[in-house]
């Protein structure tokens, strides 16, 4: 099978590639001035950590970058257990979730500052919204775990070994920021250290981001050309082309991607807490959803699939193959599949742990570190998970578009127009 790219008019395509550019050295230059940002509060941090009786270093690091290192183990973890019992990951991603986010709850209870105890209901109110989600779609589970198990079976050997090998790359990275947000730590918390510290976080999750994006297309790629045509695509060719082709749309989606993400989900949630009633919070519900479903056609996940193949812009590419879920009468499976929140709660479980780990330790020996150490631990666990299970939301989202673009190819099976009838019958 020959993939070619769908190009627009030629004005069309020199501004897609503008703009990709432009992202693409934004993001290098940013990525250069933090790495310089950092080694620059770590010297200062070293430097003013032997001359201060406030920070401790040893009780500062050890619980944070002891943190990092379970958020990569549990990277792992989940990679394994998916890889060799999809079904039963997806299970315990449902189970244990949950349970973490309230015990990670409780040790902020347990830390007693307002800081901790505002945090604290975030968690408990999140693992109660996880367990109601968990019981709403629990009827779902089967067909979401047959199709997490069609998409990952026989994954290239190079995808298994390379998605292990990112987890580390990023740990180690992650751990060289955290280092830097100890020099700031160490100094004080004046205004200046506040906005170094600031933009630290806000790189890291950009960076992981753009990580977590770049694998995600790289696998995509290699799965969407099996599902296709049963070709095999050579790991090394995808991955030179993906960084020199798309990584200005990969760091442009790894922005307008979440952000649309988060709107759309704070409208559904408006929609479900609504229900028939019209008005909400002087807004109005039923505009909010619609609003929030144009929005998902410019920038969503499964449009990474086509930056991949077609090398298209992420709106384009978004666009596309929503018009091709329409097209295939697939849009509402697509609506309802569990994939991407298994990932997310691989995420959530992970960053709670890590949040435990770290939290813990600082509440026995210095209680004052325990709020800031576990939220950092969180977001790093977090952030570190979602890398870990790019290349399974990859392959489910390749399996998806390949059958969206061809729903008659002999490499599918009658999952997924089984579960379209099943869902039409239900609507009726």
């Amino acid at each position: 099978m020959q993939i070619q790219e769908r190009n627009g008019p030629p004005f069309e395509k020199r501004e897609r590639n503008l703009l990709s550019n432009m992202f693409k050295y934004i993001f290098c230059i940013q990525f250069l001035l933090i790495v310089i940002l950092e080694l620059y509060l770590i010297v200062r941090g070293v430097i003013s950590a032997s001359d201060s009786h406030r920070f401790h270093p040893k009780k500062w690091y050890l619980p944070l970058l002891s943190s990092t290192a379970c958020a990569g183990i549990a990277g792992f973890a989940w990679q394994l257990l998916t890889s060799i019992n999809p079904s039963r990951a997806f299970k315990a991603a449902f189970v244990i979730s949950p349970l973490v986010t309230c015990a990670y709850g409780i040790l902020l209870v347990s830390i007693g500052s307002k800081g901790s105890a505002a945090a604290a209901v975030f968690a408990l109110a999140s693992a109660v919204i996880q367990s109601l989600y968990a019981c709403w779609v629990h009827s779902r589970f089967q067909h979401a775990t047959r199709i997490l198990v069609l998409s990952v079976a026989s994954s290239p050997p190079r995808i298994r070994t390379a998605a292990p090998l990112l987890i580390f790359i990023c740990t180690f990275y992650s751990a060289f920021l955290l280092c830097g947000i100890g020099g700031a730590t160490a100094i004080g918390t004046n205004k200046l250290n506040v906005l170094f510290i600031f933009l630290t976080l806000l790189s890291l999750t950009w960076t992981l981001h753009v990580a977590r994006n770049m694998m995600f297309i790289t696998v995509s790629h290699i799965k969407f050309m099996r599902f296709a045509s049963g070709t095999e695509a050579e790991l090394k060719t995808v991955i030179r082309d993906s960084a020199m082709n798309s990584i200005g749309r990969v760091c442009f989606g790894s922005i307008l991607v979440p952000v649309l993400g988060v709107i759309r989900g704070l409208a559904r949630a408006t929609g479900l807490l609504t229900g028939d009633v019209d008005e909400f919070m002087f807004s109005c519900a039923n505009c909010c959803t619609g609003v929030a479903k144009r929005f998902v056609v410019y920038g969503n996940r499964w449009g990474f699939v086509h930056v991949a193949v077609y090398n298209k812009g992420i709106v384009q590419a978004s666009k596309d193959t929503w018009e091709i879920f329409n097209r295939t009468g697939i849009e509402m499976l697509i609506d309802t599949d569990l994939t991407s929140s298994f990932c997310f709660l691989c995420g959530i479980a992970a960053g709670s742990l890590c949040a435990l780990v770290a939290g813990t330790w600082a509440l026995f020996v210095q209680k004052s570190y325990a709020t800031e150490l576990s939220l950092y631990a969180f977001l790093t666990g977090y952030l570190l998970n979602r890398v870990a299970m790019a290349w399974i939301q990859a392959s489910v989202a390749a399996y998806y578009v390949a059958y969206a673009e061809n729903p008659q190819n002999q490499q599918f099976d009658g999952t997924i127009p089984d579960y379209i009838q099943a869902l039409q019958r239900l609507q009726r």
